[in-house]
């Protein structure tokens, strides 16, 4: 199966061809988030956060308890259909949770790796570092998600990502 990236304008349409698992809305949380028709309240997490790397203002970056939220929630796919993760640009915060989702359900493969499968399938990916380091000490990591991410730097720029996916396992072909 595949995980699924994109923007908030495309994934309605992502979900009906699709068919997903679990849907994963990363929005400001002054957005309104998107209800995706059949999918349940226990299927499709809303997580409201900015996509900053440090509080500005009233604005506060994703913290520890986000990145909780979202290793709990994509931990307990199954793998059997796709997930989708979207955010408003498919660019930061759904392509960290993406990257979560993958070191995830691949504990065996460098961080690294996962890292250029998102930069290959994605040159405007810039994961959000702020949410990848939370996720990388409750993974117990040691780093190796945070320096991963470093290591592709931050995609081109972009207003809004074509939307990807890569595999939900790696050495594994991705079927569509």
């Amino acid at each position: 199966m595949t995980i699924w990236v994109s923007s908030l304008e495309r994934a309605p349409h992502l979900a009906k061809l699709h068919s997903p698992q679990l849907i994963v809305s990363l929005l400001s949380p002054y957005d309104d988030f998107p209800e995706f028709a059949g999918h349940a309240a226990d299927r499709h997490l809303k997580v409201p956060i900015h996509d900053i790397t440090q509080d500005f203002g009233d604005w506060v970056a994703p913290g520890q308890s986000d990145a909780q939220t979202v290793v709990d929630f994509v931990s307990q796919w199954d793998k059997a259909s796709p997930i989708l993760i979207h955010c408003w640009a498919g660019i930061s915060r759904s392509t960290a949770s993406a990257f979560i989702t993958a070191c995830i359900h691949n504990p065996e493969t460098p961080e690294v790796e996962i890292a250029q499968a998102i930069r290959a399938a994605s040159p405007t990916a810039s994961p959000n570092r702020k949410l990848v380091g939370h996720a990388d000490d409750i993974l117990g990591r040691g780093g190796r998600m945070r320096d991963a991410v470093e290591a592709i730097g931050r995609g081109e720029i972009a207003t809004e990502a074509q939307p990807f996916y890569i595999p939900s396992n790696f050495g594994l072909k991705a079927s569509t």
